[in-house]
């Protein structure tokens, strides 16, 4: 990984597949509407290292060089002409995904699904993972007094959390069932606590990080490796002492995507984050006869202010969901204890260090 003077705009390059390296950049200006962020933290999530493995992530090809990275905040640094909501030195999350405003999704409020969607590190554009960053102006979120700009980092991947939860209805009393005890896992678990949820039940393969998620605060937990859906399904109930009023499915696994099925009550609710293959047998029948609504969750819509209030209030304690701490510096090193599972959320910090 090649090193650049501390006066530049150092940003992490994906050059090709498996390539990333540290290069100096333009540092890029403010236009209408817009702000400069000089970057502060910055979370790698399993898209980032998947680009940088395979070279895509579904349709998204890459066709040239990009820098990584998307769960950010940073502290603005300019501002463009007709912004008047942040000022230089505010604090803030960074929200992503910017959509185009014009098409049918964006009118109708439902702008995630925007298919012109400028998505940070998504190619062709270009990502957070560098000294200072352009954004529209509306998709920055000033942090509360009491909110970290690491804990700013952490908005997005609960932001989608919470997106998934509002998919799944979650009420106050509610019984749920979370498959994968990842970092989207994880933060489901948090906010589907902070919106009512009476009992969490989580699985996954790995047992570390079922402790992990009792820690955090999963009522049960429950280890599926080597069992069939409806072994599972078995196991939920008797953690719950019924079926899930909803389950929130981030693994993307086959089985575990059926095992959800069969874990949810007739009428109930199953919600698809966790990102697999593109074509699963699942028993469509089963949610058919009994109702089950299966839901996709995509990203995220309307939903860093809560996320923030969530952690400005104390409902929610993301911070112990960082692991690991790297410079910028370091960002091979960051990618490669990510790509191995070694931690739950490893964080790069962009800022000059001293």
């Amino acid at each position: 990984m090649s090193s650049a003077p501390r006066d530049t705009n150092l940003s992490a390059v994906l050059q090709s597949v498996k390539n990333l390296r540290l290069e100096e950049m333009p540092i890029p200006q403010p236009g209408p509407n817009e702000v400069q962020i000089a970057v502060q933290k910055v979370g790698i999530c399993g898209t980032d290292v998947h680009f940088w493995q395979s070279g895509h992530m579904g349709d998204y090809l890459l066709k040239a060089p990009v820098v990584l990275g998307h769960e950010a905040s940073g502290i603005v640094s300019a501002v463009g002409e007709g912004v008047t909501s942040l000022k230089i030195g505010d604090r803030v999350a960074i929200e992503p995904g910017v959509p185009c405003g014009r098409c049918e999704y964006s009118k109708e409020g439902r702008y995630n699904l925007c298919p012109h969607v400028k998505f940070c590190a998504q190619p062709p554009f270009h990502g957070t993972l560098t000294r200072y960053y352009v954004h529209d102006a509306s998709f920055c979120y000033k942090l509360p007094d009491n909110v970290s700009l690491e804990e700013g980092a952490l908005c997005e991947p609960l932001a989608i959390a919470v997106h998934s939860c509002r998919r799944a209805g979650i009420e106050i009393g509610h019984k749920v069932l979370v498959c994968g005890a990842g970092p989207i896992g994880l933060v489901n678990v948090l906010a589907a606590r902070a919106m009512g949820a009476s009992k969490i039940v989580i699985t996954d393969v790995v047992e570390d990080r079922l402790k992990f998620a009792k820690e955090l605060g999963a009522d049960h937990t429950i280890n599926v490796a080597g069992k069939n859906a409806k072994a599972v399904a078995a196991l939920v109930e008797e953690a719950l002492g019924r079926h899930a009023d909803c389950t929130i499915e981030c693994s993307g696994f086959e089985t575990s995507q059926a095992a959800a099925i069969y874990s949810t009550k007739s009428g109930g609710c199953v919600v698809l984050v966790g990102m697999g293959a593109m074509e699963n047998k699942l028993p469509v029948m089963d949610a058919l006869c009994r109702e089950v609504d299966l839901r996709g969750s995509f990203r995220l819509l309307n939903c860093y202010p809560m996320a923030l209030e969530m952690m400005a209030s104390g409902r929610v304690d993301a911070k112990p969901l960082v692991t690991h701490r790297y410079a910028l510096e370091q960002a091979l090193d960051a990618f490669e204890t990510a790509r191995t599972g070694a931690g739950i959320k490893v964080i790069i910090d962009c800022s000059r260090q001293q």
